[in-house]
């Protein structure tokens, strides 16, 4: 009797007991979780300033109040991808979805963090969920044809592509490059044809000549072909301050034998004392048109004109450049990487003042090839593209004292120049920081002793998006070692000591290039070159500086 009555006092007691317990602790899980939203709401805030630390510190402290408040494990994910690092924020992203599983919102980001982190079979589902129900969401195109070409389903991915919506250059150049390797007609990205341009670069023709030629060379880097329109145009005008137009010789350094009154070489003193500074403007244009297209063949012609103006009384030293060239290229892959193959022809004939100085033909096989990636550990994924290169020049010069003189027959310059070489670009961040490095082995053989040589150049360069304004900062470095093979020929190229000997050259070049995307199709772009030339034979030590100031427009 007494354990009935005590049955019947537990079954009233139990719930007071519930509920008195409930009444405790809900009041203190509902403050923590309004905490929470707070903590969550001035976090989504900061990262919307892209404050993320300030971010990161918030959603801490409101995932330690409640380990599963959505809100904070969706912006954790957020903040996470914003600092790029995907991986960490795959983790918080997957908490998220499955207290959400149908959230496409949810699902979109989880793709991309697993998609950023090479995780392509997990992203796969997610990103095709959110492409079958949104396929405007931007860069959502470019995700799901890349995995769709990465399963070879070609049409699809084509599709994909073709629908693809964002407002940043760098997808749409990755996605047009995807693209054509799924049509058969790889288009290979900027980086790609300025390695190739990079490694052609005109070997050193004549002092007067090469600083002209590698101004217009920066400028032309980064044109495109495949996937893009057939007609290219590009016209570019600009002032410039020179502080060595006529390639004076350096002054500096003890000369004994040159030193008067027993001076055997006054050539050299003579223009070492020229007047050699002066103010500039220049002008180029360049047009591309591709004139056949057929699956993964594609030929361009190409026109480009250069004109420099000196001042100071210096019409002389006027440069203007004419090229006409034709280029076959073939696209494909093998292997699963990407592949271009291509045959170049071109023409130029260069003026000094309005006199005919130098002409040139210039055939040249290249072949480029992205490679796999691979990851470093605080880094990242690093891309990357190797292009190699062999190119034959004939080369015929218009001034040659050499042509009326017998005694100057050995300074002739008329000849032909064999390279061979080969760059490789390391491609950080989707292509937002490049690092080059290359090599290339010159031979020269000209008509005069004097100017045959063998060379080795060493290729050095970067390429960096900086975070303001969508300006790019690119500097090149590169020595060129010159060996020449016979003795200097007359007198007024003698050594320090007076003899005829062998000349020995080593030339650096620096070029600094800052550019700032202009509206209309306009850019301003901000360039330094400098150059030393140190040269057993006094006469070819010398320094050279430039800066130029360019506005460009290109359609």
């Amino acid at each position: 009797m007494r354990e009935q009555r005590f049955q019947k006092f537990s079954f009233f007691l139990l719930p007071i007991m519930v509920f008195t317990i409930l009444g405790w602790e809900l009041p203190a899980v509902w403050a923590q979780r309004a905490d929470a939203n707070v903590l969550a709401a001035n976090a989504a805030i900061a990262y919307d300033d892209n404050q993320y630390d300030e971010a990161l510190g918030l959603l801490n402290q409101a995932l330690a109040l409640d380990p599963q408040h959505e809100r904070s494990l969706f912006y954790l994910g957020l903040v996470y991808l914003g600092k790029e690092n995907p991986k960490k924020a795959i983790e918080p992203l997957e908490n998220v979805h499955q207290l959400r599983p149908n959230d496409l919102n949810i699902q979109h980001h989880l793709g991309v963090a697993h998609f950023a982190a090479g995780n392509y079979d997990k992203a796969h589902p997610f990103l095709e969920t959110v492409y079958e129900n949104n396929p405007d969401t931007e860069n959502m195109g470019y995700y799901v044809g890349f995995l769709r070409y990465r399963d070879k389903e070609y049409g699809k991915a084509v599709e994909a592509f073709e629908s693809n919506q964002t407002p940043s250059a760098d997808i749409q150049q990755l996605n047009g490059f995807y693209r054509g390797l799924a049509l058969g007609v790889l288009g290979l990205p900027n980086e790609a044809l300025s390695e190739l341009e990079q490694v052609q670069r005109t070997q050193t023709i004549s002092p007067l000549t090469q600083s002209s030629i590698r101004i217009r060379e920066a400028l032309s880097a980064g044109q495109l072909f495949g996937g893009q329109k057939r007609f290219r145009f590009q016209i570019s005008v600009g002032g410039f301050y020179d502080d060595n137009v006529k390639i004076n010789p350096d002054s500096t350094g003890t000369i004994p034998i040159l030193n008067p009154p027993n001076d055997p070489n006054p050539i050299l003193v003579s223009l070492r004392k020229r007047n050699t500074t002066a103010p500039g403007f220049l002008g180029t244009l360049r047009a591309d048109y591709s004139f056949f297209r057929q699956g993964p063949f594609e030929a361009t012609a190409t026109y480009s004109f250069f004109q420099t103006l000196h001042g100071e009384g210096m019409d002389e030293f006027n440069i203007q450049d004419h090229l006409v060239g034709v280029s076959g290229f073939y696209r494909g892959v093998v292997a699963n990487l990407p592949f271009q193959v291509g045959v170049q022809y071109s023409y130029d004939y260069l003026f000094l003042d309005t006199d005919g100085f130098l002409s040139r033909h210039t055939p040249t096989t290249n072949a480029t090839v992205i490679l796999p990636t691979f990851t470093l550990p605080g880094i990242g994924t690093v891309g990357n593209l190797t292009t190699a290169l062999y190119r034959y020049q004939v080369q015929t010069f218009f001034r040659e004292v050499g042509n009326q003189d017998i005694r100057f027959a050995g300074e002739l310059r008329d000849g032909y120049n064999n390279t061979l070489g080969i760059i490789h670009a390391f491609r950080f961040a989707s292509d937002k920081f490049l690092v080059r490095i290359g090599y290339q082995y010159d031979n020269e053989s000209t008509e005069g002793a004097a100017f045959s040589y063998r060379g080795d150049r060493l290729l050095t360069g970067a390429q960096l998006q900086l975070p303001w304004g969508k300006m790019s900062l690119r500097y090149d470095y590169d020595v060129h070692w010159r060996d020449y093979k016979n003795n200097q020929t007359t007198l007024f190229f003698t050594n320090r000591n007076g003899r005829l000997t062998k000349r020995n050259d080593r030339q650096q070049t620096h070029l600094v290039q800052l550019t700032k995307p202009l509206p209309k199709n306009f850019s301003l772009t901000a360039q330094y070159q400098g150059i030393r030339s140190k040269s057993d034979i006094p006469l070819y030590d010398y320094t050279k500086n430039s800066w130029t100031l360019i506005l460009t427009w290109k359609y």
